[in-house]
């Protein structure tokens, strides 16, 4: 899922090759017109206001830990404090 800035034909297949689905708008001065699910793109913004959020939290922000199983647990721990409590 990304904004119009991401609408290029390689950055799609390179999507497609992975097995992702994109889900980009197309830009406005595209000649051909891109389908996309404009229900689950009005969704982005939760995403984009979550990673927001996560990045208030310093440890996160800033990735002080070496370990990357240090840092997931540090993300786990914020996503945690911040949308259960």
């Amino acid at each position: 899922m990304g904004d119009r800035g991401y609408d290029a034909d390689w950055f799609r297949e390179a999507l497609v090759d992975k097995g992702i689905k994109p889900c980009i708008p197309g830009r406005k001065s595209r000649d051909k017109t891109i389908r996309y699910d404009k229900r689950r793109y009005k969704r982005r913004n939760r995403i984009e206001i979550m990673f927001g959020r996560l990045k208030d939290w310093r440890r996160v922000a800033t990735r002080y830990d070496r370990c990357p199983k240090v840092f997931l647990s540090a993300i786990a721990l914020a996503a945690t404090v911040l949308f259960w409590l």
